[in-house]
């Protein structure tokens, strides 16, 4: 039997965050603060992170890690695009991540910003091909819960 050339994967995560949704909503539309807790991170060096904040922008990080991590030096790119955007409401982008020059997922990702008596509840929602090479959807889930994670550190310190 022969080896399917992509491995297709669905998950949501929620969080709920007790700021409400304008906040939430700035932590992903502002270029500086998304940059906070969506790039940078420990043993993690920062090449470059653009961002064009509005529906047809482009949002580009380029990082790679440092000692100690798997795939010391290999940079990772995550090339997107956002295609719908609703202000303090939702977030729909498509994008693709290479790890040294060869793509190795992408992904259609939705972020619904849904007010509750506590703050904002977050339900984000990844759809996703992972391709040779990749980190495969557990990994991924795995990655955007802890940056969700880092999302509500970021908000908490505003």
């Amino acid at each position: 039997m022969e080896e399917r050339s992509a491995v297709h994967s669905t998950f949501i995560i929620q969080r709920n965050y007790p700021v409400p949704p304008e906040r939430v909503f700035s932590a992903f539309s502002d270029p500086a603060m998304k940059r906070r807790w969506f790039v940078e991170g420990e043993n993690k060096v920062v090449d470059t992170f653009e961002m064009d904040f509005r529906a047809g922008g482009m949002e580009r990080a380029r990082y790679h890690y440092v000692e100690g991590k798997p795939f010391r030096d290999a940079p990772f790119t995550n090339e997107g695009i956002f295609q719908h955007i609703i202000p303090n409401r939702c977030i729909v982008g498509s994008s693709t991540m290479t790890l040294g020059g060869k793509t190795i997922s992408a992904a259609l990702t939705t972020v619904d910003l849904v007010p509750d008596a506590e703050g904002t509840k977050v339900i984000f929602t990844f759809q996703g091909a992972f391709f040779e090479g990749s980190d495969g959807p557990e990994m991924r889930e795995k990655g955007w819960q802890t940056l969700l994670d880092r999302l509500g550190t970021v908000l908490g310190g505003q």
